[in-house]
This record gives C-alpha cells, sequence and structure tokens, in this order.
C-alpha cells in the first residue's frame, strides 16, 4: 500500500509538473502569438507608410492600402467608403462593381446608423445559408458575415470600412482590437492625404497657355519626378514683361506669355514637366537628368527664345494716340485711326537646383522663387543654386 501510495503522489507530482508545463508553452506560445501580430501589424503599417510615398493619386493610395490588408490579414472581401462632401464613393474595393451601390449607402441601413452614432463596430452574420445579412437586396451566395467600422477624422463622420466573409459566423471568434488598430490606421492614412486631395482638385489648366498650374508638381508631377533618385528643377521669369505691360499694353504682354510658353513646350521633352507657377515665372522639372547638362541646353533654349519677336497683329495694334496717352508724352501726334503694329522681344531669367526624392519639392521651389524674385531686373544668365 505505501508504494502505491508513493506511486500515486509520483503522478500526481507528474501531472502538476505537466500542467505547469503546458500553461507555461501555451503563455509562450501566446506571448510569440502577439509578439507576431504585433510584427505584422508594424510590416502593415510600414507598407502603409510606403504606400504614401510611392503611390502617386489619392485613390491609388487607398486603393493600395485595401490591397495590403486583403493580402496580410486574408481578409474575403474589404471595402472603403468615404464621403468627399457631396456624395459617399467607394475609393478601394474587391467586390464587384455590380454590388457598390448598396455598399456605398450603408450609412442608411438601421442597423448600422447606431453603429455610427456611437462610433463602435458593428458584426453581423447570418445562421442559415438561405438568408441575408441585413444590407443585402439581391446577393446570397457572396458575404454571409461582416464587421462594419465607422470611420472619423477629429470626432467628424467621414465613412466607413467594411470586411466580409462568405461563411456564417466566421468572425465570431475574431480579436476586433487589431481591426481596430487597422481602422486607426486606415484613418491616419486618410488624414495624411487630406491636404493631397486638396491639391489634386485645385490644378488647373492656365487661360493663356494651356499649361498646367503650379499645384501639379505637388500631385501627379512629384510621382513622375520620384521615379528617378535625382533630378533637376528649373525657374524661369520673364523680365521685361511688366516693361512690355507699361510700354506697350497687357495684350502685347499676354501675348509674348503665350509665345514663349509655347515655343519652349515644342522645344523640350514630352517627359519633362511644364508649367505656369505664377505670373512671369514658370518651372520645368527634368526628372533624372544631371543638372550639368539641363544647363547647358537651357542656354541653347535661352538663346532661341530671345531671338524671337513677338508682335501683335495689325487688327490688335493700339491706335496712336491710345499709345500717346500711355506714355504720357507732350509730342503731338496724329489722330490718325492707322494701328500701330507693336513688337517686343522677351528676357528671361534662369535659376536651376537638384532635388532628391523624398525632400521638399514646395521648399525647393520656395527657394528658386525668393532667389528669382530677388534678382536684378538686368540678370540675364542660367544660375545654379
Amino acid at each position: 500500500m505505501a508504494i502505491l501510495a508513493i506511486i500515486v503522489v509520483v503522478l500526481i507530482i507528474l501531472i502538476i509538473g505537466l500542467l505547469a508545463y503546458n500553461i507555461t508553452i501555451h503563455r509562450k506560445i501566446q506571448a510569440f502569438n502577439n509578439l507576431n501580430q504585433k510584427i505584422v501589424n508594424l510590416n502593415v503599417l510600414q507598407d502603409f507608410m510606403t504606400t504614401i510615398g510611392e503611390v502617386s493619386s489619392v485613390d491609388d493610395k487607398i486603393k493600395k492600402i485595401n490591397e495590403i490588408l486583403i493580402d496580410k490579414y486574408e481578409i474575403k472581401y474589404s471595402t472603403i467608403v468615404v464621403f468627399d462632401g457631396a456624395e459617399y464613393k467607394v475609393k478601394a474595393s474587391n467586390v464587384d462593381e455590380k454590388h457598390w451601390e448598396t455598399l456605398k449607402r450603408l450609412q442608411e441601413v438601421e442597423i448600422f446608423k447606431d453603429s455610427i452614432s456611437t462610433a463602435t463596430p458593428k458584426y453581423v452574420t447570418v445562421n442559415d445559408e438561405k438568408e441575408r445579412l441585413p444590407y443585402q437586396q439581391m446577393e446570397f451566395g457572396r458575404a454571409k458575415s461582416a464587421i462594419f467600422f465607422p470611420l472619423y477624422i477629429d470626432n467628424v463622420y467621414i465613412g466607413y470600412w467594411i470586411i466580409e466573409s462568405g461563411i456564417p459566423h466566421d468572425f465570431d471568434n475574431i480579436d476586433t482590437t487589431i481591426f481596430e488598430v487597422i481602422r486607426e490606421n486606415i484613418v491616419t492614412i486618410l488624414k495624411t492625404v487630406t491636404h493631397q486631395r486638396t491639391l489634386e482638385a485645385i490644378v488647373r489648366k492656365d487661360l493663356f497657355t494651356g499649361l498646367n498650374s503650379a499645384e501639379y508638381l505637388y500631385g501627379e508631377g512629384k510621382k513622375l519626378i520620384d521615379r528617378h533618385t535625382m533630378s533637376t528643377l528649373c525657374m524661369f521669369r520673364i523680365t521685361n514683361l511688366e516693361e512690355i505691360n507699361q510700354k506697350f499694353s497687357r495684350e502685347l504682354g499676354n501675348r509674348v506669355v503665350t509665345k514663349v510658353a509655347q515655343f519652349i513646350q515644342n522645344n523640350i521633352s514630352k517627359d519633362y514637366i511644364f508649367v505656369r507657377y505664377m505670373g512671369p515665372k514658370f518651372v520645368i522639372a527634368f526628372p533624372g537628368i544631371d543638372i550639368e547638362d539641363v544647363a547647358r541646353f537651357l542656354n541653347e533654349l535661352k538663346t532661341q527664345v530671345e531671338d524671337l519677336t513677338i508682335k501683335l497683329n495689325d487688327n490688335d495694334g493700339l491706335e496712336y494716340e491710345d499709345l500717346e496717352e500711355r506714355e504720357n508724352t507732350s509730342k503731338k501726334k496724329s489722330k490718325s485711326k492707322k494701328k500701330l503694329l507693336m513688337e517686343a522681344k522677351p528676357k528671361l531669367n534662369f535659376v536651376i537646383s537638384t532635388y532628391y526624392k523624398g525632400t521638399g519639392i514646395e521648399e525647393l521651389l520656395k527657394r528658386l522663387e525668393q532667389y528669382i524674385d530677388n534678382a536684378s531686373k538686368d540678370e540675364s544668365e542660367i544660375n545654379n543654386i
């Protein structure tokens, strides 16, 4: 009996030891899983940040982010819907487009209204394969469970993110903490690209030259420039434009702006980016081109442009008495209605600098502008700063 008792005690000790060992192993596995999940989350966040830098337009950024979520977290369906100030738009989704009309009206579904008002996720599922989710109208087989996440920027509701599965109760035991983190990352990205969205919306074509406005450089233009590690930016000014406007007419000044822009656009590669920056100032971006090569090219281009003689057509000319009034001279001239053919030669001042991928293009342009604005009007050369 004593031996049996000893054996029982030993077995109990072994069982307790094994239980303790299993608990320890379980905790280590749990800690490893948590660590692994943190690593995944960090990798996803890194992918998000990379997307912000590499992908150009706001819509492309959001689509890329959605693709990352689907891939990294093995989500069956993922859709991001954003209110643009006028209407709800599906910004990214791997769901067939025929369902988008339903997906962009989920804020109208009663079951999600409370989720939006309380800023909390809403989980919905079906118990039977023949049932539909509350927001579904015509579809049966695609989604059987879903989690709805309202999105907020600074406590302002801006849309929602919804993930779906084709399996009933597929999200029953899922740790929603992970998806809360993802939701916050999505909001961070949307907040980050808000300024870019504004810039994209205000890009306009210049009335006289047909060139894009300066804002183009900060969106689509930057995407093209940042394909290269190093590029050259050039800003030039028509230095005698104000003189032409005052001495002759604004009509001739406008003609000078138009002709100079047309000539340069016709004589540079389509790979270069040419925009009207402001007033008499223009910018040419040379993606991937060395600054010394650009300087040589611009010297030739400058000579060609300054050789141009730009005229107003006979019918556009000023009458003699109008010209006399503008020049404020006392000398009497004929009151003839004959038109005066006016002409001018443009004078240009160039400044160039090297742009490095990933740095602030707006700061570099500001520096170029400060230089060219403070330069003497008599300065007419290629300056490298």
